[in-house]
């Protein structure tokens, strides 16, 4: 595995300069040893001041250290892009989240007459019926602005494994048709679109959907533990059908921007990507998710460790300890990334540490 994890524990912060703690990289050296991660990059945004540490190797093989220009595949952290540039077309009157999603996808059909009554909202919050990816084909990358159109139209012979609305069941194939409404909407390319109004705004600039735009030449690769051994994965995770689920790339830098525009409710310095009332739809809680993910954790045999836990649109919501959380985990073949935020506090808390040791603890 590899990683890239980013904390919240403080209030909406000052842009300040970075600075290492040696709490911080203990925990996090720590965990790096005890799981075998070849490479780690870690931050914490503590009221006004944010903590940074990476250690480890981009890739065995090579030996190249960790840096915060690193970039990391960020897998479903992607979702939480796709889910702001949906708002920006709802906030500009170019989407309604209460309308049928054929509404904005005419080449969108399946077998199954039901997926017409799918909403968009349902889509961003995993209740619309949608299956999930079986085969993301890994190993026969697309890279033409083609892919997802392809893809889409190839869903003709789908079924839904729920009737819209009825039943919560995660899906990438729903995010992949929301790639596909921004790019019909906007008339861009969604890499494009995300690009323009979301990663450029905001100073992303190591930052891409497109792996052929990614800088290759500080990417960290995945690692897999085999027969007792770390090694390098063989294959690395992207296609670009798959975009709007799993694709974005980022560093450390780029993901603190993410995280202190998000803890501003949408703005960052003299940019705003998103209306701080649309956090209110965000972050409102959509679905009730306690139940399903205490079974699941029960299941994978780790122990439940929120109070409550739900679905806004894109965003998880939970609560742990007594706090708030908002946040999307990422997991594709060796690569864990996270971006979990604290919102609700108005004080820096003392408790950050063990709040970065349970996220670390999570990742395994």
């Amino acid at each position: 595995m590899a990683g890239l994890v980013l904390l919240s524990v403080g209030s909406p912060p000052c842009l300040v300069a970075q600075s290492n703690n040696d709490g911080m990289a203990a925990i996090a050296d720590g965990f790096a040893r005890e799981h075998q991660v070849p490479g780690l990059a870690v931050a914490v945004i503590r009221g006004e001041r944010t903590y940074t540490h990476v250690s480890g190797v981009r890739r065995l093989a090579t030996g190249d250290p960790i840096s915060n220009r690193t970039v990391f595949h960020m897998a479903s952290v992607s979702k939480l892009f796709v889910a702001t540039a949906v708002m920006q077309l709802v906030q500009h009157g170019r989407v309604d989240l209460d309308a049928p999603v054929t509404r904005y996808l005419a080449a969108f059909r399946m077998k199954d007459p039901r997926y017409k009554q799918i909403r968009v909202r349902q889509l961003l919050n995993h209740t619309s019926g949608m299956p999930d990816v079986e085969d993301y084909q890994w190993e026969h990358p697309q890279y033409d602005s083609g892919a997802l159109a392809r893809y889409i139209a190839g869903l003709q012979d789908s079924t839904l494994i729920a009737a819209p609305g009825e039943k919560w069941a995660y899906s990438n194939i729903g995010f992949e048709l929301l790639a596909d409404l921004i790019a019909n909407v906007s008339r861009e390319e969604f890499e494009n679109y995300v690009q323009r109004h979301i990663l450029k705004p905001l100073g992303m600039v190591h930052s891409t959907f497109l792996m052929t735009d990614a800088d290759t030449a500080n990417l960290a690769w995945g690692h897999l533990r085999q027969s007792g051994r770390v090694e390098p994965s063989q294959v690395y995770p992207y296609n670009r059908p798959h975009a709007g689920s799993s694709t974005l790339h980022a560093d450390l830098n780029d993901m603190i921007r993410w995280a202190e525009a998000n803890l501003q409710r949408g703005h960052l310095r003299r940019h705003r990507i998103l209306r701080s009332s649309t956090y209110q739809v965000l972050w409102n809680p959509t679905r009730d998710l306690t139940a399903e993910m205490r079974d699941i954790f029960k299941n994978a045999g780790v122990p439940f460790p929120y109070q409550s836990y739900g679905i806004g649109l894109g965003w998880f919501l939970a609560k742990h300890d007594g706090h708030s959380l908002v946040f999307h985990e990422g997991s594709d073949p060796a690569l864990c990334p996270t971006s979990c935020l604290r919102p609700t506090i108005q004080q820096p808390s003392s408790s950050w540490p063990t709040r970065l040791a349970w996220i670390l603890s999570n990742l395994r």
